[in-house]
């Protein structure tokens, strides 16, 4: 992992109870199987941790059009939300528990603030869920709420929706934005089985990220389609970011962010994650991000 602000305060949430957010890329499905950079380094994190009372995940890949949507299933099916994938991505499950009253709380705290919110009793775990959760609590015994992303949510919106949510970290809530750091499909699937190098682009973005994460500029990375290097072309369309900005809402980005460096899948695809808002050490190699 790579430190990228390193505090006197750093760490203080998690031992105090409160826990820290975490932005993760979950990438292609294959991410299920192949590891890479950045699966290691989730499972050290999920060990490191405080074990949570449940897990509360934002993914792009359950997008409903007006209302948030709060899955409160007492046992979530996996869903197998892609194709064209190898027989054995379709044979996996992860059988994480369900957290109704989690799933009402989340459901009272977003409608005292106005916004349209529905449970739903039957969604089950997307890719964008179970993916990542695969390599961060491979035992799937922590439980699981999954939220959706309304469709009208921009970088500022997400941000607030962070906010709304934040008081669950102090309950124990590890609250997770899956998405992807840079995602341009249409790259990817265009230089598919050609092994591509890294496009320097991607580099870029990533690296701007992380110096904005560095300062503790949310502000920026909110504005990130005006000030970022290469942002459209980072992100032809919005929904894998805005995971980003969900988790700079609800931790503080002063209170400490380590990067857990996944570098590039597919040429295209950066697989960073972040920890905000507190320091976990994982025993995996640590230094200050230049």
């Amino acid at each position: 992992m790579t430190v990228v602000r390193d505090l006197s305060s750093a760490g203080a949430a998690a031992s105090k109870g409160r826990m820290p957010a975490l932005f993760v890329s979950h990438g292609s499905p294959m991410f299920a199987v192949q590891p890479g950079l950045v699966g290691p380094q989730l499972h050290a994190l999920g060990q490191a941790l405080p074990r949570p009372r449940a897990v509360l995940v934002l993914s792009p890949h359950w997008i409903t059009r007006d209302a948030i949507g709060v899955g409160a299933a007492p046992q979530p099916a996996t869903i197998h939300d892609f194709g064209g994938f190898p027989d054995e991505l379709y044979r996996l499950h992860y059988p994480a528990p369900g957290d109704p009253a989690l799933a009402r709380q989340v459901v009272g705290l977003l409608s005292a603030a106005g916004l349209p919110v529905t449970l739903d009793e039957t969604q089950g775990l997307d890719h964008g869920v179970w993916v990542p959760l695969r390599h961060l609590y491979p035992q799937a015994d922590v439980p699981v709420v999954p939220v959706s992303m309304p469709a009208w949510l921009a970088p500022d919106t997400a941000r607030r929706l962070g906010q709304l949510l934040a008081p669950l970290a102090d309950e124990g809530v590890l609250i997770v934005g899956s998405g992807s750091l840079t995602h341009n499909l249409r790259e990817v699937f265009g230089q598919m089985g050609q092994n591509p190098p890294v496009a320097p682009y991607v580099t870029e973005f990533a690296g701007w990220i992380r110096e904005r994460l560095r300062q503790g500029d949310v502000e920026a990375i909110v504005d990130y389609r005006r000030r970022a290097p290469a942002a459209a072309r980072a992100h032809p369309t919005e929904e894998h970011f805005l995971a980003l900005p969900f988790v700079l809402g609800a931790a503080e980005p002063r209170d400490g962010v380590e990067v857990l460096d996944g570098g590039v899948t597919d040429g295209f695809l950066s697989m960073d994650a972040y920890l905000v808002g507190g320091r976990c050490q994982t025993g995996s190699a640590s230094a200050q991000a230049r």
